[in-house]
């Protein structure tokens, strides 16, 4: 099985997200501050968003790179991660077009949870199908920022319903922690 097709389809497939995110931006009705104003929820859910997708794609990026072979099980695994990553738009536009509302914002959590635990097993598929190579299995280790993140979207989730503005906090905490590369797994190609 060939890695190259998996990665540009991947990829193809998160471009296509990322492009269907910007068209959730409509363009304001009015020449006027407040015209636009009325649209910051929308746009500030499509940057958090757009930050969350690239994420994804700059470690999925590095995971497949790391990755030797390639089988029908990583296939499955990662049209999983795919199928969880082409939800965001749908959650993103909700939340920003009712202002980051609790069940919004609490489904947003969701759409953010589930491509976390999709990746999670694609990484678990890939390590497996690369046995013999246990460089990456190494450069994971016990993946403890991979397990913060998990609580802080169950957290994130939860307080939406609390105080909305808390489970945002959550979310921008989440993406802050992931906007620095995970280097792990960077560190062990460039190792060879």
């Amino acid at each position: 099985m060939n890695k190259e097709r998996l990665t540009a389809f991947s990829d193809g497939v998160i471009a296509i997200i990322i492009t269907i995110m910007v068209l959730e931006l409509k363009v304001p009705h009015g020449a006027t501050l407040a015209a636009l104003a009325g649209l910051v929820p929308t746009f500030l859910s499509y940057v958090l968003s757009f930050i969350f997708v690239a994420i994804y794609w700059n470690n999925h990026h590095h995971l497949l790179h790391a990755a030797r072979r390639v089988n029908g099980t990583i296939l499955w695994a990662n049209m999983h991660l795919l199928f969880w990553l082409s939800l965001i738009p749908f959650s993103t536009g909700w939340m920003g077009e009712n202002n980051f509302a609790e069940l919004p914002a609490a489904i947003y959590g969701v759409s953010m949870l589930m491509p976390a635990i999709a990746y999670f097993v694609l990484q678990g598929c890939i390590v497996r199908a690369n046995g013999s190579d246990r460089s990456l299995a190494e450069a994971l280790g016990r993946d403890i920022k991979g397990k913060i993140s998990f609580v802080i979207c169950v957290a994130g989730i939860g307080l939406a319903f609390v105080r909305p503005w808390l489970a945002r906090a959550a979310y921008v905490l989440l993406a802050s922690l992931w906007l620095i590369p995970d280097r792990r797994i960077e560190r062990t190609i460039e190792r060879g």
